[in-house]
């Protein structure tokens, strides 16, 4: 529970700046791959796992997505409500706590960005619809990594293929850019859709 505390505590004082932390711009990896995107996914239900201020449930909500959005920051998400009703949007936005959080639902799309639980990723991958989609995008060690970020919550080189191979599905698009301000692994899932036997008279 402390931990909890000091977590929400933390990102609280972050986002209680006037401007957006990351920007009022979506993810530049989910808006350039949108079209993509929008071709592979099974429907229009989506997840925006530690939505923070909300930059990119805005923008799927603004390309038709049904969004919800979850963070453990009431700050954060009392921003992103401002902007959603500001755009005349709905997006669900919940505040959780994501190391204990439990999918009870499924999704068609969901999205991942600056944010890192191992243990969620095999949870998210199981809570997508057939055929659905996950993008996921986050910082990688490197010696050009801004401090201070903790390993634990740094993908090593190499590590998100790895990861994803273990998934029956496709991978498109990964990137891991080691040299860059913001060193970043990302990559775009799609799930496997069951195989339908056709049934065979004797």
């Amino acid at each position: 529970m402390e931990r909890d505390r000091d977590n929400n505590l933390k990102w609280d004082q972050r986002f209680r700046q006037e401007a957006c932390v990351l920007g009022s711009d979506p993810s530049a990896y989910l808006a350039d791959n949108i079209e993509l995107v929008k071709q592979l996914v099974p429907g229009k239900r989506a997840l925006d796992i530690a939505c923070g201020e909300g930059r990119n449930s805005i923008y799927l909500a603004k390309q038709g997505f049904k969004v919800v959005g979850l963070d453990i920051s009431r700050a954060g998400l009392d921003k992103a409500r401002v902007w959603m009703e500001k755009e005349s949007l709905t997006i669900d936005l919940r505040q959780v706590n994501l190391e204990r959080y439990v999918f009870t639902e499924r999704f068609d799309l969901i999205i991942n960005f600056n944010f890192l639980l191992r243990d969620l990723i095999p949870e998210a991958v199981a809570a997508l619809e057939p055929g659905g989609v996950m993008v996921f995008d986050t910082l990688v060690d490197s010696p050009f990594v801004p401090c201070p970020h903790k390993k634990e919550y740094l993908l090593q080189p190499g590590e998100i293929m790895t990861i994803f191979r273990t998934f029956k599905g496709e991978i498109f698009l990964p990137q891991e850019r080691l040299h860059d301000d913001m060193p970043t692994a990302k990559l775009i899932f799609r799930k496997d859709r069951p195989q339908v036997t056709a049934m065979t008279s004797s």
